[in-house]
Order: C-alpha cells, then structure tokens, then sequence
C-alpha cells in the first residue's frame, strides 16, 4: 500500500528545526515536520497543514526539493514529497506529537534518525533537489539498498 506523505525542514541560517517525534511512526527519532496527504490536499497544503499541527507555524515560503520513495518489507510504501521552508509565521511550539529543536547544520543528529536521512538530507539542505529509493530490510529500519540521483 503507498501513501502519499510530506516532510518539511524549517532552515534559518546555517541550521534546521527537528522534531522529536513523540507517537506514532518513527517514534523516539529526529525529523522534519510532516505526514500524511489528505484526499483533497495537495502536498504543499498538506505540508503547510502539518507544520501547523506539529510545530505552530504558518509556512509562508515553500521549495520543492524533491521526493523519496520509502518501501518496506510488509509493503508498505511511503511517496515522500520533500520541502525546504525559510519564512514562516509563529513561534515554534511542541505538540502531543512533536518537539521542535534548532540544530546547527553540521551537527544535525543522524545517529537519533532514520538511516536513510544522512544519505539525502544534506545534499537538500545544500540547495540540491533530488529523487530516490530507499528500501528497507526485514527490520524496517536499515537499508537494503537505495538509489538517489541529484535532478
């Protein structure tokens, strides 16, 4: 089954917001604010939607860096569409799902991430957009294999 998801990193010099990720999918790991894409929302509106519910902001300025393919061994699919946003309203906040925290960009924290994030997140956080692979082992956490092309 694939499902349409977003992930947002909100940037501001040379650093990133991350979330702590309280519930749910990807638990106890650092991320970008985002989720699923509702059936009557596009993916920058289910981004903007996101980012209100996890972090109490207003994305103001969104840019389009590209999309993941996530796939699992139980056959799950998740179709990551990737954003980079450096305007915004609001003060950022936590939710019962997510707490925010400002990293410097050359000490963002992979080894409390998704494996995968230390292979693409760099090169979007360096203006670069991409596509990609990621397929996952039996765990549901180390890679198998991946193929991500700069485009």
């Amino acid at each position: 089954m694939r499902k349409k998801v977003t992930n947002v990193y909100l940037v501001r010099g040379n650093e990133v917001c991350l979330g702590m990720k309280k519930r749910g999918f990807g638990q106890g790991m650092w991320n970008g604010t985002g989720g699923k894409v509702g059936k009557d929302e596009t993916t920058k509106e289910a981004a903007k939607r996101e980012a209100k519910e996890e972090f109490g902001v207003d994305l103001i300025k969104l840019k389009s860096m590209g999309k993941i393919l996530f796939v699992f061994k139980d056959g799950l699919e998740h179709e990551c569409y990737l954003y980079i946003c450096d305007k915004w309203t609001g003060e950022l906040s936590e939710s019962e799902e997510m707490l925010p925290k400002w990293f410097k960009i050359e000490k963002i924290p992979f080894d409390k991430m998704w494996e995968t994030d230390k292979h693409w997140l760099p090169k979007i956080l360096n203006n670069k957009r991409i596509e990609a692979v990621f397929h996952f082992n039996k765990d549901a956490k180390t890679i198998e294999k991946y193929n991500l092309n700069i485009i």
